[in-house]
């Protein structure tokens, strides 16, 4: 399960890195994915919104089984 959701993030990785952020996956567990937000992201007022409606939105849409994604 972790390379599926590696692989979606690399995906997501591309809009997030043109705005000056990253994202890195910590752990799955339960289809429960753990991430952190870097650089431009983990300051954004955004955050949460890019965390539910871009990163947690597009794991679930592409990988059954993924439940939430929580930042760590």
């Amino acid at each position: 399960m972790k390379e599926k959701v590696e692989k979606v993030l690399d995906e997501i990785r591309t809009m997030l890195r043109a705005d000056g952020g990253d994202v890195e996956l910590v752990d799955v567990t339960d289809g429960v994915v753990k991430v952190r937000l870097q650089g431009a992201c983990a300051a954004c007022p955004s955050a949460q919104m890019t965390l539910r409606m871009g990163v947690e939105k597009t794991l679930k849409e592409k990988i059954p089984g993924i439940k939430e994604v929580v930042e760590a």
